[in-house]
This record gives C-alpha cells, sequence and structure tokens, in this order.
C-alpha cells in the first residue's frame, strides 16, 4: 500500500513540500510579531500596574485580538500534519534518518500538545471574546490569565523546537 501511495505521490513531492513548508513558515511566524510587540509589552505594564482600568481594557482588546489573530496559525498547523505524511510517504523517508526521528519527535512532544492547548485557548472554552459576551468576569479573567500563563511557559519551548524543526527539514543534519 506504501509503496502504492508513493508510486501516486512521488511526482507531487516538490508541491507538496512547497505547501508544507509554506505553512509551516506561517504556523512559525503568523503570531511571533503579535506576541513581541503586543501581547508580551501590555502584559508587562498590566503586572506593573494591575489595577490601571485603562491597561486592563488594553490587555483584553490584545488578548481578544491575538485570540482572532492565531486563525492563521491555527489553519496551517493540521494543513502541516496532514502535508508531513504526505512528504514522508512521498519522498521515501523512513526512521532510519536520525534527523527525522529527532523533527518527528519535537512535533508529536511538543508542538502537538501546545497546539492542542492553543487551540483551547482561543477558540474554544478560553475564546475571550466568547466569555466576555456570557458576562462572567471572573470566568473572563481566569481566562485571560490562563492564556498568559499559557503564552508565558510554553513559548520558550516551542520557538527553539520550532526553528529546530525547520532547521532538521532543510539541512537533514545527521547526529
Amino acid at each position: 500500500m506504501i509503496d502504492i501511495l508513493r508510486e501516486w505521490l512521488g511526482p507531487w513531492y516538490l508541491y507538496i513540500k512547497f505547501v508544507h513548508v509554506t505553512f509551516v513558515m506561517v504556523w512559525v511566524w503568523s503570531t511571533a510579531h503579535a506576541y513581541a510587540y503586543f501581547v508580551v509589552p501590555v502584559f508587562k505594564a498590566w503586572r506593573r500596574h494591575p489595577d490601571d482600568d485603562a491597561v486592563i481594557v488594553l490587555r483584553d482588546w490584545v488578548m481578544e485580538r491575538f485570540d482572532h489573530g492565531v486563525i492563521y496559525e491555527h489553519v496551517a498547523y493540521p494543513i502541516i500534519l496532514i502535508t508531513g505524511p504526505l512528504l514522508y510517504i512521498a519522498g521515501g523517508w523512513s526512521t532510519a534518518a536520525d534527523w527525522l526521528v529527532l523533527k518527528l519527535a519535537l512535533v508529536v512532544l511538543i508542538t502537538l500538545p501546545i497546539e492542542v492547548l492553543d487551540y483551547h485557548l482561543s477558540h474554544f472554552g478560553g475564546n475571550k471574546a466568547k466569555i466576555r459576551a456570557t458576562g462572567d468576569s471572573e470566568k473572563y479573567e481566569a481566562a485571560i490569565h490562563q492564556h498568559w500563563y499559557f503564552l508565558l511557559y510554553s513559548s520558550p519551548m516551542i520557538m527553539p523546537a520550532a526553528l529546530l524543526i525547520i532547521f532538521l527539514a532543510i539541512t537533514k543534519t545527521h547526529f
């Protein structure tokens, strides 16, 4: 079955790779600017002035826009998860390639759990605009805090992992 898929996908390898790499870049960079230049400075201001109503309004506005802005990232990630295995099959890769094993381990052990939680925090139960619409200010404040702690702890893991994944995919470096 794999050989049939490989034969069928083989001529499309470069096109699949183009889609894969494009969406990897969207996934990696779509929120980096917003996080670095909007979320972090606003949260630092909020931590310095936790009772300042103007800072809280800005914090809430930024987080609700951030939830909306990560849609690009969250569309890109499933496309990556689909095109990655297609590349594996079409390219004739195997798990004998240590660079690939490390790359897959980073994807499965770091990016996948973080993205699952990120989807929840931005679109499902943790979506700040939806919570605000319910009028439950305590739940809203808890969601803001939860998302901030998530970003605070996940960012130092996800950014180096994402860059290492890109490095491994491009260089196919053996260890």
